[in-house]
């Protein structure tokens, strides 16, 4: 008697182990696809009292961050960095960091597509002419 019971078991507890690991689990949710991004290097140099502006044009909204890779020849120099809206011919500012040095960033979001700038500038510290190097993150 005993071995008839294990032997009906046996093809009940296939069909539930191969329905539970087929279970699909739908859910009525669209996935949504992660934004691809892109990365663009602007470089230069600034001048005493100088500024340099680099538009750039986002795909979609998310998050643009704008790091500056580099200040030379003192990479302890105070410079100005913004990131803003580009209009064409200007970048309007939406947010700054007047006291940067190699390595700082700023980071914000875009809620759409559309034409975006890195501006950086000289706050009052540049005796003789510096190179920088800023790294834009964008969608």
């Amino acid at each position: 008697m005993r071995r008839s019971i294990h032997r009906g078991l046996l093809p009940v507890m296939l069909v539930v182990l191969t329905g539970w690991a087929c279970n699909n689990n739908n859910s009525s949710s669209t996935p949504t696809q992660p934004t691809q991004t892109v990365t663009e290097t602007f470089s230069g140099n600034l001048n005493q009292n100088g500024a340099a502006t680099y538009p750039f044009v986002a795909q979609a909204s998310g998050t643009v961050t704008a790091t500056l890779t580099s200040v030379g020849p003192d990479s302890t120099l105070l410079i100005g960095m913004s990131l803003g809206t580009w209009n064409g011919a200007a970048c309007t500012i939406v947010i700054a960091n007047d006291n940067a040095t190699q390595g700082s960033a700023l980071s914000g979001s875009i809620s759409s597509s559309g034409n975006y700038c890195v501006r950086v500038y000289d706050v009052g510290h540049i005796v003789d002419p510096v190179s920088f190097t800023v790294e834009i993150v964008h969608p």
